[in-house]
């Protein structure tokens, strides 16, 4: 994957595929230049046993192919740029998946069109589950869910290309001056 972004589209599927209700992505960018993106679901989680296999790009719950290549390929650029993956998970409670970048790193993808990446989560699963975005760096913070915008829209579907457009271009609006120097 070319983009840290197109890394959480991946994972966020992982979430709804695992029938969560309410899904928490976080990017928290430190002083240093630490990312932290961080994805929490409360979806049916992962045994231990799984939780210490899923690494492998031989292990998936897929059943239309043998291979998943999402965290294994998350892990390495994560680490290529001296970061980590730290995965956290309990059955019947959901999984946090969380992974640090050193944005100064040669190595490091860029972050990639955040706003546009969610826009797209949201308007793949306009029903359910919840969503939630926060973004935090020395420059500032911002948050998003879809519960605060649902009741605004009475009864009009996140899906609606006007709705995902508002979406995209109002993250974009409150991500850029928090995360822009990591975006491209």
């Amino acid at each position: 994957m070319k983009e840290i972004a197109l890394h959480l589209l991946d994972i966020v599927q992982n979430s709804v595929k695992a029938g969560a209700s309410h899904v928490d992505i976080g990017f928290d960018l430190a002083a240093d230049g630490l990312l932290t993106m961080s994805v929490q679901d409360d979806g049916c989680g992962m045994t231990p046993e799984f939780v210490a296999r899923v690494r492998s790009p031989f292990v998936t719950t897929r059943t239309t192919r043998k291979v998943g290549l999402g965290i294994p390929l998350l892990m390495q650029n994560a680490m290529q740029s001296g970061g980590n993956v730290d995965i956290q998970s309990e059955v019947g409670k959901g999984t946090l998946i969380t992974a640090t970048f050193h944005t100064d790193s040669i190595d490091c993808l860029p972050l990639g069109d955040l706003a546009s990446t969610v826009a797209t989560i949201i308007m793949g699963s306009p029903d359910t589950p919840e969503f939630s975005l926060k973004c935090s760096s020395p420059q500032g913070e911002m948050s998003f869910t879809t519960e605060e915008i649902r009741p605004a829209l009475e009864g009009v579907s996140l899906s609606e290309p006007e709705v995902v457009q508002w979406i995209q271009q109002s993250l974009q609006e409150e991500i850029e001056p928090i995360l822009g120097g990591i975006m491209r």
